[in-house]
């Protein structure tokens, strides 16, 4: 399988994402899969930028994601799966895509959220598909970057 990577992260790619996981993981690929992201022009052109040179980038929605993976585009890649949200990895795993870890990196604050580490925050829906996910068989951790421990983010949720 050609993913070897999946993260939630608010930010999508940055240093920690472009730097560090995509060097520990030898990425070739890094795919953001966002329904409104990939219909903005915008934020598409700064994840271009963001991306680490010799890097490919793809940034598709949830269910053009899923058919491409499913289709085989992707296997002679490394692919890195980045979403801001649980939620686009529950729909990928339903549509078939084989996922069988995922690491919550940053999820920001907001006045509607509750903190579970210094740099994760949640909301009930955002608990509810994390369930989902475990009840799927994901394995669900939390590492900000490469050379930090890493946790079983489903204790950090009780």
């Amino acid at each position: 399988m050609t993913i070897v990577g999946n993260r939630i992260d608010g930010r999508l790619i940055h240093g920690q994402v472009d730097n560090l996981w995509t060097t520990k993981l030898n990425i070739s690929r890094i795919m953001v899969v966002d329904d409104e992201v990939a219909e903005n022009a915008i934020e598409k052109s700064g994840l271009k930028l963001a991306t680490p040179a010799g890097v490919k980038l793809s940034v598709l929605p949830v269910a053009r994601a899923a058919e491409n993976i499913l289709a085989g585009k992707y296997d002679s890649q490394r692919l890195l799966i980045v979403a801001k949200k649980p939620d686009r990895f529950l729909k990928l795993v339903e549509a078939g895509v084989p996922i069988e870890t995922l690491n919550v990196g940053n999820m920001s604050q907001t006045p509607e959220t509750r903190s579970i580490t210094r740099s994760i925050n949640v909301v009930d829906e955002d608990v509810a598909v994390f369930n989902k996910l475990h009840d799927k068989g994901v394995t669900i951790t939390a590492q900000m970057v490469p050379n930090d421990p890493v946790e079983d983010f489903m204790k950090l949720l009780k």
